[in-house]
């Protein structure tokens, strides 16, 4: 399970993501950018998040609501930080970003208007609730509101 679990969730489709969430905002510090990868890969998070996109959510109300959804949350949390961190190095390596206190997005490539299949669709769709709904928060608050244990 743990082998087809890595292969549906790698650092190709991992960069892709991390790649358009830059393009989306001006920096993203290093901490936060490890807790993208557990909800964005995610498909149940990802049907939600699309499914109710007209409304304004709260991740307080989101974590009450969807309970089922966070249960797991720490568990893809340490699955995914090997492929976040995998993928930030490369991007780095391919001067694609940029890490220091902050990570920024150097603009080589740009995804927004290659097709990278149905399932990257779903998840770039959800991209901008995502970002609304974890703006209010600061890392910190976000790592104890979502249970992550180191």
């Amino acid at each position: 399970m743990k082998e087809i679990y890595y292969v549906y969730n790698n650092e190709a489709i991992a960069s892709c993501i991390l790649l358009t969430i830059l393009n989306s905002v001006e920096k993203l510090d290093i901490a936060r950018s490890c807790l993208i990868l557990p909800f964005l890969l995610d498909d149940r998070t990802i049907n939600y998040l699309i499914k109710n996109e007209d409304t304004k959510l709260n991740l307080e109300d989101l974590i009450i609501d969807q309970s089922r959804l966070f249960v797991s949350f720490n568990k893809r949390y340490l699955s995914l930080l090997p492929v976040t961190i995998n993928s930030l190095v490369l991007l780095n390596k391919g001067n694609q970003i940029k890490i220091k206190d902050y990570i920024t997005y150097t603009k080589t490539i740009n995804v927004s208007g290659q097709d990278l299949g149905s399932r990257f669709h779903k998840i770039k769709k959800s991209i901008p609730s995502f970002l609304s709904i974890i703006d209010d928060y600061s890392t910190e608050q976000l790592y104890k509101m979502l249970n992550v244990q180191l």
